[in-house]
């Protein structure tokens, strides 16, 4: 009984973590898109990015660690 609770509860988790690895992913690629559509160097921006690189980078590693397994994201999505 206490095995089927939580493999329910690792399954609900990592489509929680897959969830948001797309959000982050998408938030990175606007980031990135900003950064290149500014012609005037601004660290801010620059800063901004680089926060969401490392974000992104932080949950694909944690989903690696956990073993997830899905079609929505693959390995080769992290390219940069």
């Amino acid at each position: 009984m206490f095995q089927r609770n939580k493999q329910q509860l690792r399954k609900s988790y990592d489509e929680k973590l897959l969830d948001l690895i797309g959000t982050v992913k998408s938030e990175w690629d606007h980031a990135r898109q900003t950064e290149e559509a500014i012609q005037e160097d601004n660290g801010e921006v620059v800063a901004q990015t680089a926060i969401a690189k490392q974000k992104y980078e932080f949950l694909f590693r944690e989903a690696r660690r956990r073993g997830t397994r899905s079609n929505r994201i693959q390995a080769t999505v992290y390219t940069d």
